[in-house]
C-alpha cells in the first residue's frame, strides 16, 4: 500500500504561485509512477501533470505547459508541482495520484493511490 499527503494549497492572488508538495509512505521502493490532477466544483477531475519514476519523462495537458512544472525527490519520496501565474480558473481542489504504469497515463481510473487534496484558490 502507498499513503499519498497533498499539502502546500491555499488562497492566492491572480499572477500569484504556489508550489503543491505529495509525501508518499508505505511501498515507495518501487517505481511509482506520479501524477497531479485536479477537480473544480461541478466539473469532473481532470489531469494536471504526470512524471514518470526517474524524473526523467514529464507530461502536461496543454494548457498548464509553461505555468506548471512537475518534479519529483525521490530520496524523500516527494513530488511537487510548482504552478506559477495562477488565473481564477485554477481554482480547485488538487490531487496527488500514484500508479504502477510504466508509461505516463491521463486516465485517472488507471492511478491506484490517491491522496486526500489540497484546496488551490485564486482570486481576481
Amino acid at each position: 500500500q502507498v499513503q499519498l499527503v497533498e499539502s502546500g494549497g491555499a488562497l492566492v492572488q491572480a499572477g500569484g504561485s504556489l508550489r503543491l508538495r505529495c509525501a508518499a509512505s508505505g511501498r515507495t521502493n518501487s517505481s511509482l509512477l506520479m501524477g497531479w490532477f485536479r477537480q473544480a466544483p461541478g466539473k469532473e477531475r481532470e489531469f494536471v501533470a504526470g512524471i514518470s519514476w526517474s524524473g526523467a519523462n514529464t507530461y502536461y495537458v496543454n494548457s498548464y505547459k509553461g505555468r506548471f512544472t512537475i518534479s519529483r525527490d525521490n530520496a524523500k519520496n516527494t513530488v511537487y508541482l510548482q504552478m506559477n501565474n495562477l488565473k481564477p480558473e485554477d481554482t480547485a481542489v488538487y490531487y496527488c495520484a500514484a500508479t504502477w504504469r510504466v508509461l505516463i497515463t491521463t486516465t485517472w481510473e488507471e492511478y491506484s493511490y490517491w491522496g486526500q487534496g489540497t484546496q488551490v484558490t485564486v482570486s481576481s
